[in-house]
């Protein structure tokens, strides 16, 4: 087109692009063709096109054929010869006629609509009898087949050859009309040799056979399927209507690495069993002792809170969608009512309690049935085993309690279960001291037990005496501030920062002098830190501003992990511009000592293994107390005064529920005079929560998203945010432009600016392995496989981990070459969002030699999105693990995995330094608008490469084809939450 409207030396890329839209594209004004950026990566691909700084330069002598089974190049002759007959794959001459012959059920519009009609049909309660064999014809094949699918799998890439046969079994001669594949044949190719199609029919007799050659070779590993129509008649009259026989090819082209990490055994989903006996007795285990020394007298009592027994029904009904009445009724209207300070604490307590009922039923998942133990050099104690206790799968931490049952006993009415506590974990084993009639009378060498775990209380206790603590104490301006109470603006003071990067910083520097001046009081002030802005160094140097520049200041600094706590206390300590003597880390008696940084050790509540609580009058002397979230109950529990913090800062504040959030706020905070700073991302991930209900109604929301995205003060004005109350940190020191570039059009507004220091950022600029220099950004497609094992619900996707294993290989095993330095395992962090996937990668980590004998591997992390978030690695790989459309809505519904989860890719991309690597099936992330962006973002931008996705079959097409072709492994309705069964994350341990 551009030849014939002379315009053939444009090259300007933006020019082609309009040009193309405009004039080209819809053409025909039936078929709307691929976009542009598809169309000119699929040039490149093929050696038709090159691109150079925003110019695309045509290759000239390169002849273009399409070789696929929807498009053939346009008839621009009226007047055809005769057709050669053609076989269903591959497309006749350029001048050859449609090889159905004209008619309305030839050519690519009749595939097109026998395609769509069969596929609707396919995906309905008519796909059994598509997949039937019907009116004597049989169609079989030389492999084994079930349910209409033939399951191939290679080694290689070779040609393999499969066999299929149609026979008529019937008394009656039958014609075999049309045979098409319902989608594009990306790496099959079918033949006969009678090249069957609509102008040349076959009859064929009764009892007689007649074979369909199906090729397969590819040249990338996956999953490739293909879905066929074969077509009969019963006599060759025109009126007659045909009918059709579907089978189905799914061929697997995969390693033996592939082969190795395979189910071990079927998927079987697990029954929990979560009844209890009629009666039940406890016999109480013995507490350890001597750890803790308490000079923190409680003078504020702390409630049990026990779930009503209502709760647990009104998950049920409501789950069910059933109509309530009476008690329930009015606990639904609570729920579904908009939070607000008349119904604050009854309705966080409301929330609290389903949450509470949900991870009574996940923590069953770790239940044992015929566990024995073995005595302890301490006689006193037993030891158990407990595979998964070191990461937290579950949590056992010190003075926690498990319960145990004989095994023989377990069914009976009446039981007796024996309460152990956690009085030591090492590893995967934990020490358990029982009362001392369990250890001399009861426990025989060798006896069977059922082993029950038991969920944490005292935070959620915290949490509902917070929420009525926010509404004793009144505080609604905090909570749902309305503005300053200062008539005229306070004028934030001119300070000198201690950090002077941070006085180059023009909204960094901000923020630390509206928070030393107080101008958002009493609402809080809010710090939006997107990734790799420095949020906590600003928090850092506004505490040392407002030690240093208001006399009278005590502060209280908290964060949801006790990592995250201890950064903040690190940084105040290490930059030594506040006396550390005035700083104080209070820490819980759960922690473990040998986890505590050595530079806290001469500031924190522990000497050797013993943990001491100071009086309330000594821990009042600080200046700067440091501790967690839930830890800071401590302190209203020890009756500290109202107004003895002036100052209370929460780093991390989108990681916790609000009602976390206020525990070191409600009874320590005066709403009069105190300042309340948040600082956080309401874009990255908030809080692991495990009950639907609870999140569908805003559970999942942290007071800092709250207060962003509900509240007009916080909320971003025509040009930016009101620096009063909310600055949003715009210089991210972390990542490459590139890696930034999407995060921050689709979350930020485009408005970071990438200041990382460019020495490490364009380190793989140069790599050898990109598909594009310059670019270190990769998005390899792969048509994989979702698979599940045994018990586990929890998805895996081998032939991702092969590409992912690729990748590291050539990571660490050819680094140090043309100019990029070496990089170490621990600069490498692998993301998977299901459990399963983390398990197989680490196993295929060990199966590999070679990277067994790089030193320091088991330093590499290989976690979920949850377990990097805060966390930064130089170079960050993701395996996306879904490759069927049927489990999309599994993920959307319970917002696991990537797909329909903006927060958790977000996270996963800004990770990342210097080198991005996405693994992953371009066409099942597509369906997603975000992943969608990303991937053609790569595309446009060379780094794209993998199973090529730039077809010029439609989307729509393909997802169907997948839905049709993923019919088996449904998802199975059991009590968990999805965050156990699929995610199967840590469990919260870190108070």
């Amino acid at each position: 087109m551009l030849e014939e409207t002379n315009r053939r030396s444009i090259t300007d890329r933006n020019t082609l692009r309009d040009i193309y839209n405009e004039e080209f594209r819809d053409r025909d004004g039936r078929v709307k063709d691929p976009n542009f950026s598809r169309i000119i990566f699929a040039l490149r691909n093929g050696n038709k096109a090159r691109l150079s700084r925003g110019h695309v330069f045509f290759n000239s002598n390169v002849r273009v054929r399409l070789h696929d089974q929807w498009f053939r190049r346009c008839r621009r002759q009226q007047n055809q010869a005769t057709p050669a007959p053609s076989n269903a794959s591959s497309p006749p001459p350029p001048s050859g006629q449609e090889a159905s012959g004209p008619g309305p059920e030839g050519g690519v519009r009749g595939r097109r609509r026998l395609a769509k009609d069969i596929l609707q049909r396919l995906n309905s309660t008519d796909r059994s009898h598509f997949i039937a064999d019907k009116h004597g014809v049989r169609v079989s094949s030389e492999l084994h087949m079930k349910d209409g699918k033939i399951q191939l799998c290679v080694e290689r890439a070779e040609v393999y050859e499969l066999k299929l046969f149609v026979e008529n079994t019937g008394q009656e001669a039958v014609y075999f009309t049309y045979y098409t594949a319902l989608h594009w044949l990306q790496c099959f190719t079918l033949e006969d040799s009678r090249k069957v199609t609509r102008s040349n029919p076959l009859r064929l007799e009764p009892h007689e056979k007649y074979e369909v050659t199906v090729r397969f070779k590819c040249s990338h590993i996956g999953v490739y399927s293909a879905t066929l129509a074969f077509e009969f008649k019963q006599n060759t009259q025109p009126t007659t209507r045909p009918f059709h026989i579907v089978r189905f090819i799914d061929s697997e082209y995969r390693t033996k690495l592939a082969a190795l990490l395979g189910p071990t055994e079927p998927f079987k989903p697990l029954r929990l069993n979560i009844s209890e006996p009629e009666n039940c007795r406890v016999d109480e285990g013995v507490p350890p002792e001597g750890y803790v020394q308490n000079f923190l007298e409680n003078v504020l009592p702390l409630g049990k809170y026990t779930p009503p027994p209502d709760v647990p029904v009104l998950a049920k009904l409501m789950k069910d969608g059933r109509i309530l009445r009476g008690e329930l009724q009015k606990l639904q209207s609570l729920l579904q009512s908009p939070l607000s300070f008349h119904n604050y604490a009854e309705r966080f307590d409301l929330l609290l309690h389903l949450e509470e009922c949900q991870m009574h039923v996940d923590i069953k998942r770790y239940n044992r049935e015929q566990v024995t133990l073995f005595r302890d050099s301490d006689k006193r104690l037993l030891v158990l085993n407990l595979p998964g206790v070191s990461e937290n799968r579950p949590s056992v931490l010190r003075g926690d309690h498990l319960l145990l049952t004989k095994s023989e006993e377990v069914n009976f009415s009446t039981v007796t279960k024996y309460k152990g506590y956690v009085h030591k974990v090492e590893l995967d084993q934990v020490k358990l001291g029982f009362s001392r009639r369990f250890i001399e009378h009861v426990y025989i060498d060798k006896m069977k037990f059922r082993v029950e775990f038991t969920v944490n209380r005292l935070p959620l206790r915290l949490q509902h005496r917070a929420v009525h603590m926010a509404v004793q104490h009144n505080l609604r301006d905090v909570l749902f501030p309305v503005g300053s109470r200062t008539v005229t603006p306070v004028s934030p003071p001119a300070l000198r920062l201690f950090d002077q990067q941070l006085e180059r910083n023009p909204e960094q520097y901000s923020a630390v002098c509206n928070i030393v001046a107080g101008t958002s009081k009493p609402a809080p002030y809010l710090v939006f830190g997107p990734p790799g802005t420095g949020k906590t160094v600003t928090i850092v140097e506004a505490i040392k501003q407002v030690e240093k520049n208001i006399p009278d200041a005590y502060i209280l600094a908290c964060a949801p992990s006790n990592s995250a706590a201890d950064q903040l206390c690190e940084k105040l300590i290490i930059s030594q511009h506040v006396d550390a003597w005035k700083i104080f880390r209070l820490y819980a008696s759960s922690r473990n000592p040998k986890e505590i940084p050595k530079i806290l050790k001469n500031n924190c509540n522990v000497e050797g293994e013993m943990f001491i609580f100071p009086c309330k009058e000594d821990l009042m002397s600080y200046k700067i107390l440091v501790s967690t979230i839930v830890t800071a109950g401590r302190l209203a529990s020890g009756g500290f005064p109202v107004d003895h913090f002036s100052h209370i800062f929460v780093d991390e504040a989108g990681h916790a529920v609000e009602s976390e959030t206020i525990i070191p706020v409600a009874g320590l905070l005066n709403a009069e005079t105190g300042q309340l700073v948040l600082a956080g991302d309401p874009k990255q991930l908030g809080p692991v929560l495990r009950s639907p209900l609870a999140i569908n109604h805003g559970f999942d929301v942290s007071l800092l998203e709250r207060l962003m995205t509900q509240n007009d003060l916080y909320k971003k004005g025509d040009i930016e945010f009101d620096k009063r109350y909310v600055t949003k940190l715009l210089l991210n020191y972390r990542s490459h432009p590139s890696i930034l570039k999407v995060p921050n059009e689709l979350f930020y507004d485009g408005e970071l600016k990438a200041c990382a220091n460019e020495i490490s950022s364009n380190q793989y600029c140069s790599w050898e392995h990109l598909p594009k220099r310059g670019f270190p950004v990769i998005f390899h497609g792969v048509p994989g496989k979702d698979e599940r094992e045994s018990n586990s619900p929890s998805f895996f996707n081998t032939f991702e981990i092969d590409i992912i294993i690729d990748y590291l290989k050539k990571l660490l095993l050819t680094q140090a070459k043309k100019g990029i330095s070496r990089i170490s395992p621990r600069e490498i962090g692998i993301i998977a969002p299901y459990r399963k996937q983390v398990e197989k990668i680490r196993r295929a980590i060990k199966l590999e030699e070679d990277l067994q004998k790089c030193m320091c591997i088991n330093e590499l992390k290989v976690g979920s999105v949850e377990e990097f978030q805060g966390q930064e690695r130089k170079v960050i790989m993701v395996s996306a693990v879904r490759s069927s459309k049927e489990h999309i809505s599994l993920d959307e519904t319970f917002s696991i995995g990537f797909l329909k989860n903006e927060k958790r890719f977000n996270v996963a991309v800004t990770r990342a330094k210097s080198l991005f690597i996405m693994v992953g099936n371009p066409f099942i992330l597509r369906t997603d608008e975000i992943w969608g962006r990303f991937i053609d973002f790569c595309s446009e931008q060379g780094g794209y490469t993998g199973l090529p996705y730039t077809s010029v079959e439609g989307i729509e097409e393909v997802e169907k084809r997948l839905l049709a072709l993923n019919f088996d492994d449904k998802s199975v309705e059991t009590d968990e939450s999805a965050v156990q069964q699929y995610l199967h994350l840590e469990w919260r341990h870190d108070y």
